[in-house]
């Protein structure tokens, strides 16, 4: 039994070391939220079991935690970099399957077509002008690269209300939309799709859209970006005792093993 227990905590020590280093690997990844493995003790137990007499059977990985805790903002000085400062996610759609995804990096750029994306094709979400998010959709949001009299598109603006107002060589201007933020009753239960990007689950609940500082959603700050909410140092600390406790496991392994020869050579 103790060297069943022992593989045991081997193995969960090597799902909390996995979880660590996909951490470490993306300290410098935009948008990124960390992770924690959570561990729960096993026991030997019926109905009949006297509680005095329990011993432990080892441990398992209950689950991996997601933490939402605001990342760092690095300022980039590029309009349509963003950042949330407060709670909410952006929200895209897939230019090419429609897939829409909730993410905390607000690195956008123009495309050929005025879409503003995120470089892999998904489109950020805007409310078009006078929508009302109680009832009305997002739509992509799409800047003409010319206004109506043909004059070229000069820049774009974000306010920390979330309005986008597109100017151009003319000297005119108009507003585009405003930035479409979607909240979660538990955002833990998003699914990571990789890429800082997450979609939503039955267990994270369906998107509350609503518009930047208003309700629980943060406002937009722009020409500045979310870095990951990785610490290094803390992440490091808890690499070592993982390490350690991986040790401990397999010492514990090979002390079992040595008592079960000792028996085996008494009783020959």
């Amino acid at each position: 039994m103790s060297i069943n227990t022992s593989l045991s905590g081997m193995k969960a020590a090597q799902a909390g070391l996995g979880v660590t280093a996909h951490n470490i690997a993306n300290s410098q990844t935009n948008g990124f939220k960390k992770s924690s493995a959570v561990f729960s003790d096993l026991m030997a137990t019926s109905a009949a079991s006297d509680p005095r007499m329990q011993i432990g059977i080892g441990v398992a990985v209950d689950g991996v935690r997601q933490s939402f805790d605001g990342g760092s903002i690095e300022q980039t000085g590029a309009s349509l970099d963003l950042a949330i400062t407060g709670d909410g996610f952006f929200t895209t759609s897939s230019l090419a399957a429609g897939e829409t995804l909730y993410t905390r990096n607000g690195g956008f750029e123009l495309d050929a077509a005025g879409n503003v994306q995120d470089g892999k094709g998904n489109v950020l979400q805007i409310f078009a002008p006078g929508a009302n998010p109680a009832v009305d959709a997002p739509i992509d949001a799409v800047i003409p690269i010319t206004n109506g009299a043909g004059s070229e598109f000069a820049g774009v603006t974000v306010e920390v209300d979330g309005s986008m107002i597109a100017s151009y060589v003319d000297g005119t201007s108009f507003s585009i939309g405003n930035v479409a933020l979607a909240s979660f009753a538990a955002p833990q239960g998003l699914l990571q799709e990789g890429s800082a990007n997450w979609s939503a689950t039955g267990v994270s609940g369906a998107p509350a859209y609503g518009l930047p500082n208003t309700g629980k959603n943060g406002g937009i700050m722009a020409g500045a970006i979310e870095r990951s909410n990785v610490d290094l140092s803390e992440e490091l600390v808890g690499l070592i005792t993982t390490q350690q406790a991986f040790q401990a496991n397999s010492k514990a392994i090979d002390t079992s093993s040595q008592i079960i020869s000792t028996v085996i050579n008494l009783r020959t």
